[in-house]
């Protein structure tokens, strides 16, 4: 099974792998962003072209939504040949519930000038394997295979990964499988109990210096809580082969009961 279904060429359906985490009656966003970023990357309707890579992907969160139909949109916020901006664009249930606007630009080779690259983190063969349901609820947290060392509350490295397509019977590149995983950063090292503090977040920025390659997601991730309400999540993002950008999470947070 998959997270979608396309039931048309711009419509999908939500399976129960995309329920959670806060309510299991709700979709986890996390596998519409990866859908988001498929989209942006292989519209070729509204787009019309494959020849340059996302540096930049950001994602709204407009609110919940349940498991039900979606349509979805592609648009080309601003065209041109060495960069573009590109929004894409989630309805479910009558309203919009999530959109991504995505920097795209000309690839080139700099090999001879890469560097500044954060430090590397221990590998997934390196860190215990952690049941994420034990603070999580919902299929798509139970689809995922989870290893993470906590060096204190809302400080640590995770690594995640699935093997469960985005989309039945569809092609999926790596950067949109690994979109689809980017959103967990928020919950694989919780400076708090969810079920005693509820911190959801409203958006998702992701930073990029090279193109990830399929397979693990490495977070290493700083969750900070504010006195007034708000917190971030701030991770560096890694695959096997070393860190590829960075991610930024805007909190609300709210004492439960």
């Amino acid at each position: 099974m998959a997270y979608f279904r396309r039931t048309d060429a711009s419509t999908f359906a939500p399976t129960d792998l995309v329920g959670g985490a806060w309510r299991t009656d709700e979709q986890h966003v996390a596998p519409t962003f990866g859908l988001l970023t498929h989209l942006v990357e292989t519209d070729r309707t509204a787009r019309g072209r494959d020849d340059l890579a996302p540096v930049r992907l950001t994602f709204d969160v407009w609110g919940p939504y349940p498991l039900a139909p979606m349509d979805t949109v592609v648009r080309v916020l601003r065209p041109g040949r060495g960069v573009e901006l590109v929004e894409a664009e989630v309805s479910c249930a009558g309203r919009t519930v999530a959109t991504l606007r995505a920097w795209l630009a000309g690839r080139a080779d700099t090999t001879e000038l890469a560097d500044g690259t954060p430090a590397t983190v221990p590998g997934p063969d390196e860190t215990p394997s952690w049941d994420p349901t034990t603070d999580w609820p919902g299929g798509f947290i139970s689809s995922l295979d989870v290893r993470r060392t906590l060096a204190g509350p809302g400080r640590g490295t995770a690594w995640v990964r699935t093997d469960v397509p985005l989309v039945e019977d569809e092609e999926v590149g790596a950067l949109a499988r690994t979109a689809g995983l980017l959103d967990v950063a928020n919950g694989m090292t919780v400076r708090a109990d969810p079920r005693r503090v509820a911190y959801p977040n409203l958006d998702l920025t992701a930073h990029l210096f090279r193109h990830p390659t399929d397979g693990w997601l490495g977070l290493d991730t700083t969750v900070t809580f504010g006195s007034g309400g708000t917190g971030t999540t701030a991770s560096v993002l890694h695959d096997a082969t070393g860190p590829f950008g960075r991610l930024a999470q805007a909190l609300v947070v709210r004492p439960l009961g």
